[in-house]
């Protein structure tokens, strides 16, 4: 494994791609933004770090995890918009969600005006599980947001929020969208 050091920037690579001159800049902001992408990239490593562990024990992984947060979230979401959410292909989806299935986390319903509609629903135990994964995020979010006001962490969600590509035409993720603009105006 290499050695990091903190203390030196790395240099910037030129246009042949050999360090030295300066890479080319973002246009809006002027210079690249090192100290939040690394911040990010530690940050989602942590959080989902709780629940990966928790996983392992069960031979899950993250897809595991995806899948049953927003088929708890959104009860009878189907298979089609999961795979939009998610944006993985039927083969990934249909592996994972096998393994949920045969285990009974989730069971599987036709849908009623279109018997084609495959409908998805947590069972209680997906749930427990969903809720000891969310529970475990929950605290770390906790821990973070402790010495933050509430205005803060309001700003927080409206970052967060603004890093979502908004012209995905995610109907859960117009769903989670509405209910977050509705909180912030709580």
């Amino acid at each position: 494994m290499a050695d990091i050091n903190f203390s030196q920037p790395a240099p910037e690579p030129d246009s042949q791609g050999g360090a030295g001159s300066a890479a080319p800049q973002p246009r809006e902001s002027g210079h690249l933004r090192w100290d939040i992408i690394e911040l990010l990239f530690f940050a989602y490593r942590d959080f989902v770090g709780d629940a990966d562990n928790e996983l392992e024990a069960f031979g899950f992984g993250r897809a595991h995890h995806r899948v049953l947060h927003f088929v708890h979230r959104y009860p009878g979401l189907k298979v089609a918009d999961l795979l939009d959410v998610l944006r993985i292909t039927k083969q990934s989806l249909g592996r994972v969600l096998k393994q949920l299935l045969d285990e009974g986390y989730i069971v599987q319903q036709t849908g009623n005006n279109d018997r084609r509609q495959r409908l998805l629903f947590a069972t209680a135990k997906g749930e427990a599980l969903v809720g000891k994964l969310a529970g475990l995020q929950t605290d770390r979010i906790n821990r973070a947001l402790a010495d933050i006001s509430p205005a803060g962490a309001d700003t927080v969600r409206q970052f967060l929020g603004a890093m979502i590509d908004h012209d995905d035409p995610d109907k859960v993720l117009e769903t989670i969208l509405e209910s977050a603009s509705t909180k912030t105006k709580e």
